[in-house]
């Protein structure tokens, strides 16, 4: 986005009075002008008219130039107006050096005795993780929504993203007693109720407080982990594992409506804290359901961080998101866990429009995934 608004800022500087730039500026702006040349929201042409009214405090050669060419898909106009360019700051004094540009030096993964050792003890607290959680009560926030899949006839075209639309926001009470989870349904859009929340309609989901993790690591589930890539999860140096289950060794099921049950093989990542070999993040893809399942895609990816109960921190989901879709319907659950609290048993808790919780910031589940290291031929 910044070398998008970098550009257009450009072109109405260019195109009002002409622009006095430095050459280490005229670069900048023929990189950030290849998105727009490359969606077409730029012609060579319409780009080497903005050139013809630049006025370089530096000069311009042709070995720039050539470099610009290397690098970049410059037009013959653009390439053109380059040249003019040159001609007219013949006289003006060399730029400086351009500084050269830092790239992170990719970080090799560990070595396949330590990804193992990883593994082995990042199973052993996934396995351990419900029996050390204390009882506590929280506020799920789930938001719904819905789309046409992209490709369909109101869809939008295929590759695009869906375009989301709000059904409604679900306020439940979950409470975490004894290792069972307990659902009780407060709001709807932020008006009372009291329907059960086993019978509401649409998508739902239960059991994120360690079954899907615990499935994950099973002995008997028996699945497959390799490396992946490094990254940064929330402030925290991330390992991802990517896993795979087979769905003779599956305990995931789908259920559609209520009266149709499959257990298919599925797929996903684990994200390991770097420090403390933590699960911060899973995801999870189902793999070839059946052509005659009404269901034709399911993702979730669920998040974990630090949250403090009665003084005392344990790692507890923060939000999931759950993505379904058919042959004409697509649906996808926001569930965000928030305002954690100690359990007991004659605990009341008032809900009313003010204690539904605006949604997460992005950036709380918004990973920076470290280059790989390129692979080297010998």
């Amino acid at each position: 986005m910044r070398y998008r608004l970098l550009a257009a800022v450009f072109a109405v500087c260019l195109a009002a009075n002409g622009q006095t730039m430095s050459l280490e500026k005229l670069v900048a702006f023929l990189k950030s002008s290849q998105d727009f040349l490359k969606d077409g929201r730029m012609s060579d042409r319409e780009l080497a008219r903005y050139l013809e009214k630049v006025k370089l405090t530096e000069r311009l050669d042709d070995r720039e130039i050539e470099d610009l060419q290397g690098t970049l898909s410059l037009g013959p106009k653009t390439v053109e107006a380059l040249h003019a360019l040159r001609d007219h700051t013949e006289s003006l004094p060399v730029a400086k050096a351009l500084p050269p540009e830092t790239r992170a030096v990719p970080i090799p993964p560990p070595s396949s005795e330590e990804q193992a050792a990883i593994i082995t003890e990042v199973r052993e607290k996934a396995l351990d993780y419900s029996k050390e959680l204390p009882d506590f009560i929280c506020t799920q926030v789930t938001r719904r929504y819905a789309a046409l899949p992209p490709g369909t006839k109101y869809g939008g075209p295929v590759g695009s993203s869906p375009s989301w639309h709000a059904l409604d926001t679900l306020t439940i009470k979950l409470s975490y007693f004894e290792q069972k989870e307990n659902y009780k349904l407060i709001l709807v859009n932020n008006t009372i109720t009291k329907q059960d929340y086993g019978t509401l309609g649409g998508a739902t989901s239960t059991g994120d407080f360690g079954s899907m993790m615990k499935d994950i690591f099973e002995p008997g589930t028996e699945a497959r982990f390799e490396w992946d890539h490094w990254g940064t999860l929330r402030g925290r140096r991330v390992m991802a594992f990517e896993y795979h289950v087979a769905q003779s060794h599956s305990q995931w099921h789908i259920t559609f409506e209520r009266s149709m049950d499959i257990v298919p093989a599925y797929h996903g990542l684990i994200y390991v804290d770097a420090k403390s070999h933590d699960i911060m993040r899973v995801t999870l893809a189902a793999e070839n359901i059946p052509a005659t399942f009404p269901v034709k895609l399911t993702e979730t990816v669920l998040d974990y961080d630090y949250q403090d109960i009665s003084n005392h921190t344990f790692l507890l989901p923060l939000k999931a998101t759950t993505t379904m879709a058919t042959g004409d319907y697509m649906t996808r659950n926001d569930e965000e866990f928030r305002i954690y609290r100690k359990y007991s048993a004659d605990s009341a808790i008032s809900f009313d429009t003010a204690d539904t919780p605006p949604p997460l910031p992005e950036d709380k589940t918004t990973e920076t995934k470290d280059p790989k290291p390129v692979k080297q031929n010998h």
